[in-house]
């Protein structure tokens, strides 16, 4: 900057006059009186060379980007009507003090423990992203000084958190992390207002519960697995009792067909055997081995035509039996035969 320039340039007049300073008061040993003056007014030169160098490195101070100074004089105290901005600027040695202030927003973590509105702890990590007003900081230096974010957002956050978690129950804390976030940003910014501290953003970084609470939570998932699984058995035995009705009813209605199909037309039996011979001989042809069987066995006699009749089977079905006659019905029943009376 300005100031490092300067005293680059004094550095080099007082490299300049030091031989000079050194020859002239050689020639003022051996002997003359312009020498003499020429030797005083050297050292003139040396001493006010290194007055200014003097001034220039300590009547300067350089405030860095993001920064801001305050001004302290021994005599009236903080300068409450000047914010120094980014830049060089002059000082009275030892009279004036400059305070510089960082102003840019800085992160700050901070935990909290505690308790929801149903009486549940909760262990929070706030983030808040913080800076102070530049306007006001000689307000800030007088009654903060310059670790105001340690003393007041501490504080500030516990008071703030513990208000707005009170609200809710442990459940609502989970599934309106939204809503709880927002709710703490506009208590925390209200509240650090009047401290001339602007907040930027909050976080909720980390929310966690009691030992209690989570053992509480794991146990009520256990029980609705629990519960979930014998619903699903109960809905699978009710399924299974179904399928068997209805596989009952089908089988039922299988075999009422096949009898009905049977008893009207006689070709339906032939049928099944052409169908079934059909198969065995597919099955054996693909084998490997020789099969000697008989047509019989195998139902391979497809040509040959069985010797009942279902039409005189159904009318014999359906003429009534006779009714015994009075003597038959009056006749004592059969004995055992003597064989087996024999016998026992």
């Amino acid at each position: 900057g300005p100031a490092a320039a300067a005293m680059d340039a004094f550095r080099n007049l007082l490299a300049r006059l030091r031989p000079l300073a050194s020859s002239m008061g050689g020639g003022a040993g051996g002997g003359g009186g312009p020498s003499g003056t020429t030797a005083a007014l050297a050292v003139g030169l040396t001493g006010t060379a290194g007055l200014a160098y003097f001034g220039v490195n300590n009547c300067l101070f350089n405030v860095d980007g993001g920064h801001r100074a305050v001004m302290f004089n021994r005599i009236g105290g903080v300068n409450m009507q000047r914010v120094y901005a980014e830049g060089t600027h002059f000082m009275m040695p030892w009279f004036q003090r400059p305070i510089i202030f960082d102003v840019r927003a800085k992160p700050r973590l901070i935990q909290s423990t505690t308790g929801s509105k149903d009486l549940q702890m909760v262990n929070l990590t706030l983030r808040v992203l913080s800076r102070p007003d530049r306007d006001s900081l000689p307000k800030i230096v007088t009654q903060l000084g310059t670790d105001y974010d340690e003393r007041v957002l501490p504080s500030v956050v516990h008071e703030v958190l513990k208000s707005v978690v009170a609200r809710f129950n442990a459940a609502q804390l989970i599934t309106q992390r939204e809503l709880v976030s927002r709710l703490i940003r506009d208590s925390l910014t209200r509240r650090s207002a009047d401290f001339h501290i602007f907040v930027d953003d909050v976080s909720i970084t980390h929310l966690d519960f009691g030992k209690e609470y989570r053992q509480a939570v794991e146990a009520k998932q256990v029980a609705q697995q629990e519960a979930q699984r014998a619903h699903f058995i109960v809905e699978r035995a009710v399924q299974e009792k179904q399928s068997t009705i209805i596989r009952a009813q089908g089988e039922a209605r299988s075999a009422e067909l096949i009898g009905d199909a049977v008893r009207d037309n006689p070709a339906f039996i032939e049928l099944r055997k052409i169908e079934a011979a059909r198969d065995i001989a597919a099955t054996i042809s693909k084998s490997q081995n020789r099969v000697f069987l008989d047509a019989n066995s195998l139902l391979l006699n497809v040509h040959k035509k069985g010797t009942f009749d279902l039409a005189s089977r159904r009318h014999e079905e359906e003429v009534p039996p006779t009714p015994p006659t009075k003597a038959e019905a009056e006749a004592p029943p059969p004995g055992p035969p003597a064989s087996f009376a024999s016998e026992y």
